[in-house]
């Protein structure tokens, strides 16, 4: 038996909460992302590292992660739930 999903859609309020601590490359090239409608679904923050913002396209079908230097990692080695 499955439990209830429990993770939630940060909501648009809490965008600028998701931003801080991005690298000013991040940002830059999440402000370029978001031009092309990809969104800014969640910012990992392991510890003693940089963070890892994680952007889906407009159809949830795609997703990349941007690198601590502002570059796109298109076939990242993160692992998603579904």
């Amino acid at each position: 038996m499955r439990t209830p999903e429990r993770r939630k859609r940060a909501p648009t309020g809490d965008a600028e909460l998701l931003r801080a601590g991005l690298t000013p490359q991040q940002q830059v090239t999440l402000e370029a992302m978001e031009i092309f409608r990809w969104r800014l679904a969640f910012v990992r923050r392991p510890l003693f590292q940089a963070p890892v913002p994680v952007l889906f396209d407009q159809d949830e079908t795609r997703h990349v992660v941007i690198r601590e230097d502002g570059a796109l990692d298109e076939e990242p080695t993160l692992k998603l739930r579904s």
